[in-house]
């Protein structure tokens, strides 16, 4: 193989190599997007339904809530019993709030770290490669 074949495979190579990383970049911030597009809704329905509803009806939306968690494995999330009748305990609807927020933090910060920093690394990956061998131009 000639040493024009070996850059073209390189180059071929680098090139795949970075439209795979900004098409992963891409659907990151889509991912982001729609997750704080979520967290919006869900929290005005969450305010809509604690302005609106008995302490009665949240009770059983929680006992049904943990109950389903339960069933599809959240068991990892063992504080929400315990802040949820925390919840149920205090009638100000920003204890309410606050109890959403947290389990929202709780729910999707680790994911959307171990994401962002993955995809941190793999760009540092190529910046420094870059650095050490400059594509031409």
């Amino acid at each position: 193989m000639s040493e024009q074949e070996k850059n073209n495979e390189w180059d071929s190579l680098w090139q795949e190599y970075t439209k795979s990383l900004e098409s992963w970049k891409s659907l990151f911030e889509q991912i982001q997007n729609a997750s704080n597009d979520m967290q919006t809704k869900f929290n005005d329905v969450w305010e809509k339904a604690t302005a609106e509803s008995s302490a009665e009806t949240m009770k059983l939306f929680g006992e049904n809530w943990q109950k389903s968690l339960n069933e599809v494995g959240m068991n990892s999330f063992k504080g929400f019993s315990e802040n949820w009748q925390k919840a149920l305990n205090d009638t100000n609807a920003s204890v309410f709030k606050q109890f959403a927020e947290n389990w929202q933090k709780t729910l999707s910060s680790s994911g959307l770290e171990q994401m962002n920093a993955y995809g941190e690394m793999m760009k540092k990956f190529a910046e420094t490669w870059t650095s050490m061998w400059p594509q031409p131009k």
